[in-house]
């Protein structure tokens, strides 16, 4: 695998939790934001490196994103709805490798596994990755955080040897 970044939009949940799960591994993050560096919470922490678009309208932010990356993994705990869906739709629209992991029918261990499989087959070298809010699922930022701190540990151990 040749992951080299992670990106997300900086959204609570599963934006953060992945950027926190990469910032906690050392490995290279960013992503585009919304114009203020607006959350639902209010402005991301300026320790998170972003690059702020001049619009502040998230689905141009989640535009940004796909288009910037080699792939985007989805994630959730049930179906996709609001952004996660948006999300979905425009890597359709614009043929980019997509995959959607739902925590209520997979463990990490198998969602690692199933994501750095769909990573090798796409060739993916940036991820992005996009998922619920916090306010509409509180359980997201800690799957997704553990998953991306599993997935670079995994991708680690596939170099060393």
């Amino acid at each position: 695998m040749k992951l080299k970044k992670i990106i997300s939009g900086g959204q609570t949940g599963a934006d953060q939790g992945a950027l926190d799960g990469a910032r906690s591994c050392g490995f290279p993050y960013g992503g585009a934001i919304p114009a203020g560096r607006k959350t639902e919470a209010g402005a991301l922490p300026e320790k998170y490196s972003m690059v702020e678009l001049d619009s502040e309208h998230y689905p141009v932010r989640t535009e940004k994103n796909v288009v910037d990356a080699d792939g985007t993994l989805i994630v959730s705990n049930g179906v996709l709805t609001g952004g996660s869906l948006l999300t979905c739709k425009i890597a359709r629209d614009r043929k980019k490798n997509w995959i959607h992991i739902d925590f209520d029918k997979e463990d990490i261990p198998s969602a690692v596994r199933k994501v750095m499989s769909w990573m090798i087959r796409n060739h993916v070298e940036i991820l992005n990755v996009a998922g619920s809010r916090a306010s509409s699922d509180p359980r997201i930022y800690d799957v997704t955080r553990r998953l991306i701190v599993d997935l670079l540990s995994s991708a680690g151990d596939d170099h060393a040897g």
